[in-house]
């Protein structure tokens, strides 16, 4: 490839130039940070040398603290060590959670995502503490969402447990493990227990599938973190400014719930339940006739589809979930829109294979997307930096007096 006037980088000079795998480069130019295009000689791509070259600048170690370059007015990114986003997947501290999730479980990505080696957070005897004011709002939210509920006692967690403001990263560890325990626990409406998780929420929820267990662990490592997404920033954010881990999660949980994320999965179901009973094919046409978007479709960096739903639908498939769901509905979409299955539809096809409750998609989420917040909300507080990014002024010139007639 000639790039003789310099503007240019092949994709091999690229990943060169910032020291990245070629998924990085393609993941960096799915997010907007590098520019591509054809070269008019080959079916190769061409990458604009200036656009790697900034990030490579902004890519050097900053003479500041590590963590959020909080005035980087063009491309607020910040610094982790937990995990990033490939083509082949989520990335956890090395390890491509597919590959995770064919055996491990979500205690196991814990200690991989916290960076533990010399404690066990999930030794039997490390329990929640649960006072008594805790076991009431339970009860009386008993009927509420599990996400609700869950909110509900977690805001007095923190002073029920002894050890909730510890500074130690093994001792935030142990704490990040009470919080899990007590949201599955609480989501379930159960007592907390040293129980693998998955077997927890298979037993209350799909006690009859035999399936159900390594379904559910799967599923729980595949949605365990997933960079800085929305409700990972906001737990983010909520660290910074010195809080317990306990309201860093509280602060996950509410993000989580809006339709553009966690939210997503529970569309995406509906989805689902609309095409139980009726054709593919007349439904997607008459949707994509009249403009309509299919949750649980499209990705802004997985442009060739979700690898975590894909190793999804394939477990399911294996399981005996009907072809239609795991096979013909994603391809069908993928036919008529360009758009690929991603987790939220994976998750959608899970619930109703295994007739999970109503609104178990967001619950799951929940438990599995808690241990990444945790994560991030421990990297954050060592870091010990406000989170203060800058807001860009596009209001009217200052001087502009109040009420003054045009």
């Amino acid at each position: 490839m000639k790039n003789s006037d310099g503007l240019y980088l092949s994709a091999r000079e690229a990943a060169a130039e910032l020291a990245i795998s070629p998924a990085t480069l393609y993941a960096y130019v799915s997010r907007g940070l590098i520019r591509s295009e054809p070269t008019p000689d080959s079916r190769k791509n061409r990458y604009r040398a200036e656009d790697v070259r900034a990030l490579k600048e902004r890519r050097v170690p900053s003479p500041e603290p590590r963590g959020l370059r909080s005035f980087d007015a063009d491309l607020p990114v910040m610094d982790t060590e937990i995990s990033t986003i490939t083509e082949e997947g989520a990335i956890y501290r090395g390890v491509n959670c597919v590959d995770l999730s064919e055996n491990d479980t979500l205690e196991h990505t814990a200690t991989l995502l916290w960076d533990v080696a010399d404690v066990d957070p999930f030794d039997p005897d490390n329990q929640p503490e649960m006072s008594e004011e805790m076991r009431t709002i339970a009860a009386a939210a008993r009927r509420a969402a599990p996400i609700d509920r869950s909110i509900a006692v977690l805001a007095l967690a923190a002073s029920a447990d002894p050890r909730a403001f510890t500074r130690a990263p093994d001792g935030r560890a142990m704490v990040g493990a009470r919080i899990v325990r007590l949201l599955v626990a609480t989501m379930l409406n159960a007592e907390a227990s040293a129980e693998p998780l998955h077997q927890q929420v298979a037993r209350a929820w799909a006690a009859d599938n035999k399936h159900a267990p390594d379904l559910i662990r799967r599923a729980l490592v595949l949605l365990a973190d997933h960079e800085l997404n929305a409700s990972t920033f906001t737990a983010r954010c909520a660290a910074s400014t010195g809080l317990n881990l306990y309201d860093s999660v509280i602060a996950g949980l509410a993000a989580l719930k809006g339709p553009k994320h966690g939210g997503a999965g529970v569309l995406a179901s509906q989805l689902v339940k609309t095409l139980v009973d009726r054709d593919v094919a007349p439904v997607v046409r008459e949707r994509v006739a009249l403009g309509e978007r299919f949750a649980g479709f499209g990705h802004g960096v997985y442009k060739r589809g979700d690898p975590r739903a894909q190793s999804l639908l394939n477990a399911l498939s294996r399981a005996g979930a009907p072809r239609k769901f795991t096979r013909e509905v994603p391809e069908r979409i993928a036919e008529a829109t360009g758009e690929f299955v991603n987790i939220d539809y994976a998750l959608a096809v899970l619930v109703h294979a295994l007739r999970l409750p109503a609104g178990s998609e967001l619950a799951l989420f929940a438990m599995a997307r808690s241990v990444g917040w945790i994560a991030h909300a421990s990297e954050q507080l060592q870091f010990g930096k406000l989170i203060r990014p800058r807001a860009r002024y596009v209001g009217p010139a200052p001087g502009r007096r109040a009420g003054a007639a045009e």
